[in-house]
Order: C-alpha cells, then sequence, then structure tokens
C-alpha cells in the first residue's frame, strides 16, 4: 500500500517559485514561503525577493526561450536555402536532369550575352556567388518599391485615362496607311511660311507648339502642320519604321496637303530625331529647322568621351537604365511602360518619362494649363492601346542609324568618300557641287536643362559649325518652348524677320508659280491644277 502524501497542498505563489527555480526565501504580504535554505520565521538576516522581482526572473526566462527558438528558426531556414541552392546547382550541372534539359540551352544563351557585366566584379570574387546576391536584392528593393508605390498611389487621387471619339483629319498613303494630321494658322493659300511639327514621346498631333497664339501666326502669316507618328494618335502603324520612313511620310504630308513651297521643320527634345531625318532624306523641300532642347543619339561615336560623360552624369540612374534597356533589351520596355502610361491611369510627367526637371520646368508642369495639356495628349497618344509604337520610338533613338548629324551640313561633294567621286573629280572640269543641307539650322538651349544636358547642344555646334546656337542662361528644358508668348515671338522673328502678317491671293499665285518652277527646275508654266474631290488623287507625291 502506498502511503498517504501527508504534505499539505502548496500555494501559487510556492509554484511560482518552483517554475522560476527559486532556492532562497520568498515574502509576500499573506504568509510565509520557505525556500531550501529559509526558516519559517522568516528571518530578516536572509536574502527576501518581491513579488515584482519574481516577474521579472520570469520575463527574463521567456524571453532567452524565444530568443532561442528564434535563432534555431534562422539556422534552419538558412540550412535549408543552402539545401535549395546545392540541389539547384546540382540539377543545372548535370546535363541529364530534367531542369537541364529544359533551360539549360536558354540560360547558357542569357549568360553569355550577359558576361560582359562580370568585368565590373572584383577579381576575387566568385561570378555565380556575386549575381545571385546581386539578384536577390534586386528583387528585394523591387518589392519594396512597389509595396511603397501601390501604397502611394492609394492615398492620392488618381485620374483615369478617357479615349475621345476619333475626329482627326487624315490622308491616305501610297503603301495603304492613314496619316493622321492637324492644321492651325493662316489658310494654305496665304501663308508665307509653313511649319511642320513632329511630336516627341508621348505626345500627338494636337502639341505643336504649345500654347502658340492663332494672333502670332496670322501676324507673321505662319501655317503650322502637325501629324501623329506611326502607331500614336489617329495615324496607323508602319510595319518597318525607321528615321527614312518618318522622313518619307513627312514629304507626303506635305504634297497632299498641298505646300508649295519650302517647309520648315521643328522639334523639341526626343521629336528632333525626325527633324535630322529630315535634313538627311529630304533636304531639297527644307526651307530651314528650328529644334528646341534637341536630343541625338547618346551613344553617337562622334561624341568625344568627355562629352558623352558629361551627358550620362545628368540623367537619373532610372532614365540610364531605359536607355539602356532600349538599346539592348527592348522588350523589357514593355513592363514599364504597361505600369504607368499604359496603366488606365493618369501620372506626373516627370516620373512617367524619368525626366529631371529644375525649378522653373517644375513650376510649369503644375500650371494648370500644362496639366490639362498634358493629360489631353497623353490621352490622344495612347490611343490605340498598343505598346509597339513605343517601344520603336524608343528604340529608334538610340538605335545605330544610317548617317552621321556632321554629314547633314553642306560639304562639297568631291570631299565625300568613294574611289569614283574622287576619279570623277580629276577628269571633271565642273564647278564645285555642294551636297546636304543648305538652309538655316537654329538650336535653343536651356542652361538649367537636366534631360538634354547643354553638353548635347555643345557637341552639335562642334559638328555642325554653320548652325546658329541660342544659349537662354535662365531657362530648362520645357519653359522657352511651352506656354511663353514672348519666346514665341521672339522665335518667329529670329527665323522670319519682320511680321507682314499673310500674303494676297495675287502674291500667292505668283509664289505657287516660283516655288512650281524650282520644284520642277524649269521655267515653264506650272502643271494644271490637281483634280477635283470627286476625282482619283495621288497621295504622296514624289519629291
Amino acid at each position: 500500500m502506498w502511503e498517504a502524501n501527508t504534505e499539505p497542498p502548496k500555494t501559487w505563489k510556492q509554484e511560482l517559485a518552483t517554475l522560476v527555480d527559486y532556492t532562497g526565501t520568498m515574502t509576500f504580504d499573506d504568509g510565509n514561503c520557505d525556500g531550501d535554505g529559509g526558516s519559517a520565521d522568516g528571518s530578516a538576516e536572509k536574502e527576501a525577493l518581491s513579488w515584482s522581482e519574481a516577474m521579472v526572473v520570469s520575463a527574463q526566462g521567456a524571453t532567452e526561450t524565444i530568443t532561442e527558438f528564434a535563432k534555431g528558426v534562422g539556422e534552419m531556414s538558412v540550412e535549408l536555402v543552402r539545401s535549395f541552392l546545392e540541389v539547384a546547382k546540382q540539377s543545372l550541372e548535370d546535363k541529364d536532369s530534367f531542369v537541364a534539359r529544359k533551360v539549360g540551352k536558354p540560360c547558357r544563351r542569357i549568360c553569355e550575352r550577359l558576361s560582359f557585366l562580370n568585368e565590373y566584379l572584383p577579381e576575387d570574387r566568385d561570378p555565380f556567388h556575386s549575381w545571385s546576391v546581386i539578384v536577390s536584392v534586386f528583387l528585394v528593393a523591387f518589392l519594396a518599391l512597389s509595396v511603397n508605390s501601390s501604397h502611394d498611389t492609394a492615398v492620392e487621387i488618381v485620374k483615369n485615362v478617357h479615349i475621345h471619339p476619333p475626329n482627326a483629319s487624315r490622308i491616305l498613303l501610297r503603301d495603304g496607311r492613314h496619316l493622321a494630321y492637324h492644321e492651325q494658322g493662316v489658310p494654305a493659300d496665304l501663308a508665307r511660311f509653313t511649319i511642320i511639327v513632329p511630336h516627341s514621346f508621348l505626345y500627338s498631333r494636337l502639341a505643336g507648339i504649345p500654347g502658340l497664339k492663332t494672333s502670332l501666326m496670322e501676324e507673321f502669316g505662319v501655317r503650322v502642320i502637325t501629324y501623329d507618328l506611326p502607331g500614336f494618335g489617329e495615324s496607323d502603324p508602319h510595319p518597318h519604321r525607321s528615321l527614312e520612313s518618318s522622313a518619307v511620310d513627312m514629304s507626303h504630308l506635305a504634297d497632299a496637303l498641298e505646300v508649295n513651297q519650302k517647309f520648315w521643320v521643328f522639334g523639341h527634345s526626343d521629336g528632333t530625331i525626325n527633324v535630322w531625318a529630315a535634313l538627311r532624306y529630304i533636304p531639297d523641300k527644307l526651307a530651314g529647322v528650328a529644334v528646341f532642347a534637341p536630343m541625338v543619339n547618346p551613344y553617337d561615336p562622334s561624341m568625344t568621351k568627355e562629352e558623352r560623360s558629361r551627358t550620362w552624369e545628368k540623367w537619373s540612374s532610372k532614365r540610364k537604365l531605359m536607355y539602356i534597356c532600349a538599346r539592348r533589351f527592348p522588350r523589357f520596355l514593355r513592363y514599364f511602360y504597361y505600369r504607368t502610361f499604359l496603366s488606365g491611369k493618369h501620372g506626373p510627367i516627370d516620373q512617367w518619362l524619368s525626366l529631371s526637371l529644375g525649378k522653373r520646368d517644375r513650376a510649369l508642369i503644375e500650371d494648370p494649363r500644362f496639366e490639362a495639356f498634358w493629360q489631353r495628349n497623353v490621352e490622344e497618344s495612347i490611343r490605340q492601346g498598343d505598346v509597339k509604337a513605343f517601344v520603336e520610338e524608343a528604340a529608334l533613338q538610340v538605335s545605330n542609324w544610317d548617317f552621321n548629324i556632321a554629314d547633314l551640313q553642306a560639304q562639297d561633294r568631291s570631299q565625300r568618300k568613294g574611289f569614283l567621286l574622287w576619279l570623277k573629280s580629276i577628269y571633271s572640269y565642273a564647278e564645285e557641287e555642294l551636297t546636304g543641307f543648305l538652309g538655316p539650322i537654329h538650336i535653343w538651349q536651356g542652361m538649367d536643362d537636366g534631360v538634354v544636358p547643354p553638353s548635347m547642344t555643345r557637341f552639335l555646334r562642334r559638328i555642325l559649325p554653320g548652325a546658329s546656337v541660342h544659349m537662354l542662361p535662365n531657362d530648362g528644358h520645357l519653359t522657352y518652348y511651352y506656354f511663353c508668348d514672348e519666346c514665341h515671338k521672339q522665335i518667329f522673328g529670329t527665323l522670319f524677320g519682320t511680321p507682314k502678317g499673310p500674303i494676297s491671293l495675287e502674291q500667292a499665285a505668283v509664289e505657287a508659280k516660283n516655288a512650281s518652277h524650282e520644284v520642277n527646275g524649269t521655267n515653264e508654266d506650272p502643271p494644271p491644277p490637281p483634280p477635283s474631290p470627286g476625282q482619283d488623287k495621288t497621295i504622296g507625291g514624289s519629291n
């Protein structure tokens, strides 16, 4: 038989002392609890521990337990990751494994294409380990940015993109495409000067010269024609877009709209690539060009190392990344575009296009006039919802062009390279013949421009010594060209001289006849007038 337990039951305070492994005396208000070395009478000479001290000891024990548990979980996670990496490495190294058979070749191709990046790693580092760490950090940073961006957009009021009904005038080109255009200023038969303006990236035919007043165009007798680039707005996409096709489209547009005289071409920012194309492929049709904050190919081989360095150092990291992607991996741009202007939401121009704007430019984009202008152009630009046109435009900016800008200026044909041209110059007694563009080239550049740095204009001044360069000390990327009445008047005054208003009907007939003689190169009477609207008409005449 088991002996009965005659010990009295322990109180909850005694149980607490047992749980915390306390061997001394605990003193409480409602009684005494003896420890192993304590006496029943609670002698004052022995150490006493209050209730609060017991709780502290208990908390310390819990903290140590949680800490040890966390360390164990961390060690297990590290071992799990190492095991996973080891299995993955073995799977990739084994040529007969399922993973190696499916993804081995694509991975080797990608690694070979990216092998040039290993040059930037320290010599004592394993590329596999280094790039694993870099990719992991990139993914963590990308997730953090995604969380932050989603949090910010949830707080701000975002305006949805509204696609307006189509209402553009269009012409039919010889290849069956339609080109949408917009006209401003005086009528065609009264225009002293005609300006054709190809728009910049993410703009449309509605942009033109922003804020240009009708009264100023009438004062100088100016007709302004703008059009949607292929795939933008209401213009059909081009199956094989190039700089040459851009110039041909511009020439056909001028013929279809009966521009009987040489015309001017204006361009702003990255829209100037179409101006360079016109100078290269249709110089005989141009009266002159005017470019504002002109963009050139940042990979232009004619740039010196110092010029290229001063240009790239002004750009943000995101803008540099966009240029690198456009040149090497243009397909990656689709992801960025779908998250920005093709997301169905409006956004700020400086964030969408990665622009580094100064104080005056930032004040301008906060103006309600600019905001309405920008949003309307974005809505028109993305009307078709096809990302291909935007990727092509971005890639065209940084691709290898078929010409050098230095070759656009007037030069003696006999100085051009080629054995046949040299041989002809020896046995020919003809007068020197100039080739290239012979008209005026005007460049306006803001000194506070962080989008198109002044170093680009200095580069243009070096390779185009005949161009007239106007440096603007207090202006940025947008302020001189956008919504500035005084600036527009100065531009027209510089290009066209004293304003004389629209020409009279009699003078228009004389100038049309002279222009026809100049184009045909004869003194014969001009050809008969074009057919009536009810008859067939060829759109896009020859140069």
